[in-house]
């Protein structure tokens, strides 16, 4: 079986070098770098990640905890952080917490105890639901997408105030005034600040808000199923329906379908978060998408940057903006 030295000697560099290499503590030149990853490569040594782990501090694990991998949102960004990690030669742990609070801290121990490098947290719960007092100083953690200023960790978000807002400006310069949302559950980050720019919006064209037309469900497909037939079966329906996720999005479009009701001649609607097949519906699905490939990449950069980093930096907020992709689910008012 092959070692260190002997891999440290088909490449004519040091041990050292070989070390700072496989480990990524230190900076190695492109070329030196080529020159030991060909001698991995050619003897098939495998480095003892324990023994690694002991020498450098480094496991060469990401921890990714989201909260449904039924999403695709969080499909795709699974997909976008593992190839990130890769290209880094981090290889990941993931963890689905199902928006169970108790799985989620479960599955973050886990990782605190296998000494992974670094964990990305998409957060189920509510911001009362975390203290994260215990946390070791040493686990880089960054918050994704459900998260909050008021942390000592790094976040990144979206800016979903202004993504509520352009959805419903959206459908208000279409004409319509009953404007519905399908919200997310109360007190979730994420679905307060989108029901917030679905208010201002509405404000801003003094438009009254009406309680009827906000509901909330829990990010899924049949909560959004759910409301969807509460808000048809109310006395005077909306004339559209302004969405908070994708997967709330399908059980709407379900809903519709079940009570025979066309979109958008009979009900316009549309959502935040895109998806691969939102062109393929028919009508094709008026959304705000988000760059979801973007959020990996800092994700990462900011996993390495606290690892390697040898004195404290300040905390990164990061607000990434949603696009607003115009297809045919939203009509003009008649």
């Amino acid at each position: 079986m092959a070692t260190m030295r002997d891999v440290a000697e088909a490449a004519g560099v040091s041990v050292a070098t070989v070390s700072a290499c496989l480990s990524g503590r230190r900076f190695v030149s492109p070329e030196l770098k080529t020159r030991v990853n060909q001698a991995v490569t050619e003897l098939g040594y495998q480095p003892d990640g324990i023994a690694r782990s002991l020498r450098t501090g480094a496991t060469g694990l990401i921890g990714l905890v989201i909260p449904d991998i039924g999403n695709p949102f969080f499909t795709e960004f699974v997909r976008e952080v593992e190839m990130m990690a890769k290209a880094y030669d981090y290889s990941t742990i993931l963890a689905d917490s199902a928006y169970d609070l108790a799985t989620e801290t479960r599955m973050l121990n886990l990782m605190r105890q296998q000494r992974v490098d670094g964990v990305i947290l998409c957060p189920a719960g509510a911001r009362q639901d975390y203290t994260f007092k215990d946390w070791p100083d040493d686990i880089p953690l960054v918050l994704v997408d459900n998260a909050w200023d008021d942390t000592p960790f790094d976040t990144i978000t979206l800016d979903n105030v202004m993504a509520g807002m352009d959805i419903t400006q959206h459908i208000l310069g279409q004409g319509h005034s009953q404007i519905a949302i399908i919200a997310g559950p109360k007190g979730n980050h994420t679905s307060d600040e989108r029901l917030a720019g679905y208010e201002r919006a509405l404000a801003m064209e003094q438009i009254r808000l009406q309680p009827d037309f906000i509901r909330h469900g829990d990010f899924r497909e049949a909560g959004g199923y759910t409301q969807a037939q509460a808000l048809i079966d109310l006395p005077r329906r909306p004339s559209a329906i302004f969405v908070a996720n994708n997967n709330m999005l399908i059980g709407v479009m379900r809903a519709l379908h079940d009570r025979k009701l066309k979109v958008p001649d009979d009900i316009s609607v549309a959502s935040i978060d895109d998806f691969p097949w939102a062109g393929a519906f028919r009508p094709g699905l008026t959304t705000a998408r988000q760059p979801v490939k973007e959020f990996a990449q800092q994700a990462m950069r900011l996993i390495r940057k606290r690892f390697f980093e040898e004195e404290e930096s300040p905390q990164e907020q990061i607000m990434l903006s949603a696009e607003l992709v115009i297809r045919d689910s939203v009509a003009k008012k008649r």
